[in-house]
Order: structure tokens, then C-alpha cells, then sequence
């Protein structure tokens, strides 16, 4: 259940692309234990926001926080090892491993003793055994862990590189559009799943364009416009129409009720 202590903050966040500012000062606060919903039209930074948070990108300007000390990302590898995961909307799955070593891609464990530290030999028992724990775990129903990752459905997919995300996060998981050409059903999966890396103590910061989405999982909404944040609003208490309207300008964001902001 989410907290009003904050896992993680941005602040006067500056990002340029030789003369387009991307973000202009944006600030950005990410409470412990709740999904935040960053939602806003083309252009207004969402992304240069994630990618300056998870250390793909440098921003220009700005301080980022981590548990109230303050971090400097120089690469995503920076920002994995300060706990922070991604899951973006490619997936970055690779189709034809299996899902115990697509779990552990970029992270494959290594035999004990000589076999690992010379031959430099994998330990897949030990993978799989824990594939499966992690994936019993999060309560995804795959039938086999070593079922290639192309043999599955596009949700199923989506819940591997979900489950990788949560397996190895430690204070945050990013997610970029996941239920993004998913079907009903399994984007209700998918959504099911985030739930549950939330219920596990893990902040969630979820990047969608889907709105029933984001109102139905969504703790608070991060509105972003025009390279900065517009308004934090409360999905229990705003209308969907009024948040979009913020989103794209229609209504100023000192016009929001105050019992809508969060």
C-alpha cells in the first residue's frame, strides 16, 4: 500500500536536443509501495523523463534522488545497480531462449568453483530452479521455464520481462506502455501482474496512453505537458475527461478541485 514517504524524486529536471527542450524543468516524485501513472500528450517528456530517471539519458539540468540521496546516473547499467529496472516497450526479449534464460539474460549465473571462474561455465539448474520460484512467485501461469520465449503470446511475453524487471529491482520498476497491443484478456494479465509487483513493496512508474487502464491500476496520475509536470491528481476522485483535458491544455491545471489533487 502506498506511503507518503518517497521512494524516489526529480527536481528542475532540464533535457535538450540541440533547440528542442524536451524538459524544462520538470519535477517528478515517486511515493513507496504505489503505481504512478505518468500520462501526456506526444512531445510533453514522458519518455526523456524515464530515460533520465533510469539513467539512459543525462539530463542537462536537475537533481534526481533515490530514497532522499541524491544519485548521478551516467548509464542505465548505473541506474540497474542502484535497483532501478525497465521495461520498455520493445521487450528486449530474445525469441529464441528460453524464459529461464531470457529471466536471467545480462545476468546468467556461473557454475561454482573452477567450472564457473575459468570455463566460465553457465549454472542452468540453478536458473531454472530459480526461474521458476520468481515466476510461482509473481503467480504467472507458464506451463514450462524452458519453453522458448517465441512460443508464448504477446501478454505472456510481456509478463517475462515483467517478471525480470521485479526479480532483480530493488527500489524501482519503469514500465513503458505494457499492455500497449495486447488484447483484452491479456492486458488484464498483464495489468493483474503489475498489481502484484506493487503488493510486493516495489513502486511502480507506469508510462500509458491507455486511460481506462491507468484509472483502473493507477494510486495517483503524474500529468505531464509541455516538458513539465502539469498537476498530480487523484484517479479515485477526478473525472477521466477532466484529466485529459489537463493533459491537452483544455483546462489549466489551477482549475483542478482541490479534493482531485494527490
Amino acid at each position: 500500500m502506498a506511503s507518503h514517504q518517497i521512494a524516489m524524486q526529480a527536481k528542475g529536471l532540464v533535457k535538450r536536443f540541440g533547440q528542442v527542450t524536451a524538459l524544462d524543468g520538470a519535477d517528478f516524485e515517486l511515493r513507496a509501495g504505489e503505481i504512478l501513472a505518468v500520462i501526456g500528450d506526444n512531445g510533453a517528456g514522458k519518455s526523456s523523463l524515464i530515460k533520465c530517471l533510469s539513467g539512459a539519458s543525462i539530463p542537462d539540468a536537475g537533481e534526481v534522488f533515490l530514497d532522499g540521496q541524491r544519485v548521478h546516473f551516467r548509464s542505465p547499467m548505473d541506474g540497474r545497480r542502484h535497483g532501478i529496472e525497465t521495461v520498455y516497450q520493445d521487450l528486449a526479449v530474445a525469441p529464441a531462449m528460453t524464459i529461464a534464460e531470457n529471466l536471467f539474460l545480462g545476468r546468467e549465473l556461473r557454475r561454482p568453483g573452477l567450472l564457473g571462474s575459468v570455463l566460465r561455465m553457465l549454472d542452468k539448474k540453478k536458473m531454472l530452479e530459480e526461474s521458476v520460484a520468481r515466476m510461482n512467485d509473481l503467480r504467472v501461469g507458464i506451463r514450462s521455464m524452458k519453453q522458448a520465449v517465441e512460443t508464448l503470446s504477446g501478454g505472456q511475453r510481456q509478463c517475462v520481462a515483467v517478471a525480470r524487471a521485479a526479480a532483480f529491482a530493488q527500489h524501482v520498476v519503469i514500465m513503458d506502455e505494457p499492455t500497449a497491443a495486447l488484447g483484452v484478456k491479456e492486458g488484464n494479465m498483464v495489468l493483474e501482474l503489475i498489481r502484484r509487483v506493487r503488493d510486493k513493496g516495489l513502486p511502480v512508474i507506469l508510462i500509458s496512453h491507455n486511460m481506462p487502464h491507468v484509472f483502473e491500476i493507477a494510486d495517483r496520475i503524474h500529468i505531464a505537458r509541455l516538458g513539465r509536470r502539469a498537476a498530480v491528481v487523484n484517479p479515485r476522485t477526478i473525472s477521466m475527461s477532466d484529466t485529459v483535458a489537463v493533459m491537452t491544455g483544455a483546462m489549466k491545471p489551477e482549475d483542478i478541485p482541490a479534493e482531485c489533487l494527490a
